[in-house]
């Protein structure tokens, strides 16, 4: 496990949720499968993470995951965006639980646009 950031809760009670902690983590099974699935952002996924955190462009209902949102920053990568899916820690679950990156990936303006066509947006950065 390996603690990647804190949250603001000016930017992140967008998600509606109320938080047990502010520290977000990512666990080496996670890290794991972003190796696999998503190589493209796999080797720098632990050095941007706090960037993202810290400073998202975007906060984007996610609907298939319970207390979860895309974050999303504009990045100086090839596809330019990058989206980390981040659960938020509530009440309801267990005592010691943290906020966690699901994963993370890298998507294209168009994609970007697409979604926030297409979903519900929770935060925009002024």
């Amino acid at each position: 496990m390996h603690i990647v950031g804190k949250l603001d809760k000016s930017i992140y009670s967008c998600m509606g949720e109320v938080f047990i902690t502010d520290e977000v983590i990512i666990t080496n099974e996670q890290l794991q499968h972003v190796k696999e699935r998503h190589p493209e952002v796999y080797d720098n996924i632990l050095g941007y993470i706090e960037m993202i955190l810290n400073s998202p462009d975007y906060i984007i209902e996610d609907t298939k995951h319970k207390h979860s949102a895309m974050v999303i920053k504009k990045m100086e990568t090839e596809k330019e965006h990058n989206l980390l899916l981040l659960r938020i820690c509530t009440a309801k679950d267990s005592i010691g639980y943290k906020n966690s990156i699901i994963t993370s990936w890298e998507i294209s303006e168009k994609r970007l646009n697409n979604y926030l066509r297409n979903k519900k947006i929770l935060y925009r950065k002024a």
